[in-house]
């Protein structure tokens, strides 16, 4: 998806979830009431910094962030701090930018060489949330599906594909299944590790109500063929498609085997759960 599309992608749906004719309110049953602020990981108070922010995808995405509202104060980039970017200043280090802005939250946008260091040096400045986003189109995807339907969405969380991250699919998903606000969760995974089994075995000891859907990528890779991400490949017969999809199916989750059914395939849970018309 081209840097037109998915601009164009995000500034529909952020017109579309403004949109009163299109608020998954009207669709149910429930008398009319201002929706609630988001109560997990970020509001409208969180101050983002960016890692990587003079870079081409960092400097997108902070431009698109700043279109839709995010309360953007900052930028890390070593070796040029003093300066700005989009209007931004710019800080050689997350201690830095944070001790300066009070951000407790950062996105990082760098290539995978820097991608540890740079998570960790966000997790020992203790923000709150550290996203690392490696491959962003699957969720852009989600997101659209799930407007395209009239579901929306209230948080989105890229912890990329690397083995070392900083938000793990354990450490979301918890947080989703406590939020009284949060009515479904849908998960991305893809082959390598045992981040999805992990994420599998919470949701099943949780006993949770709140219906969850998800997909897999990689189901057709070959063994030991590593696919795009550091985290992505399947070794020692561990990490393969066909267990994940086994392990989350026996956790009551709904897995679909294309990214194109997910936002239809929460539609259908929703309406056989009473959730929607």
């Amino acid at each position: 998806m081209g840097r037109q599309a998915v601009a164009k992608l995000i500034r529909s749906i952020a017109s579309h979830r403004t949109s009163p004719s299109t608020s998954l309110l009207q669709r149910r049953h429930y008398s009319p009431a201002p929706p609630p602020p988001p109560a997990v990981f970020v509001d409208k108070n969180t101050r983002v910094i960016c890692q990587g922010i003079t870079g081409k995808n960092g400097t997108f995405h902070t431009e698109q962030a700043i279109e839709y509202g995010t309360k953007m104060v900052g930028g890390v980039t070593p070796k040029k701090g003093g300066t700005e970017h989009l209007g931004l200043p710019v800080f050689n280090s997350v201690a830095e930018a944070k001790a300066e802005t009070k951000a407790n939250a950062s996105v990082i946008y760098v290539p995978p060489p820097f991608a540890a260091a740079a998570i960790l040096e966000a997790v020992e400045a203790e923000l709150d949330l550290v996203v690392c986003i490696t491959e962003g189109i699957p969720q852009h995807d989600m997101v659209f599906q799930t407007t395209a339907v009239g579901l929306g969405q209230s948080t989105c969380v890229g912890i990329g594909g690397d083995p070392f991250n900083g938000t793990n699919f354990v450490d979301c998903i918890d947080r989703f299944l406590q939020d009284p606000q949060t009515e479904g969760i849908i998960l991305i995974g893809e082959i390598g590790g045992t981040a999805e089994e992990d994420a599998a075995a919470l949701i099943k000891e949780s006993g949770t109500e709140k219906p969850v859907v998800a997909f897999i990528a990689g189901l057709t890779a070959p063994p030991g063929r590593r696919m795009g991400h550091a985290g992505a490949i399947v070794s020692g017969g561990k990490g393969t498609a066909q267990d994940k999809i086994k392990t989350l199916r026996e956790a009551d989750v709904t897995v679909v085997e294309s990214p194109a059914k997910i936002g239809l395939a929460m539609l259908d849970v929703f309406k056989q759960r009473g959730l929607v018309n």
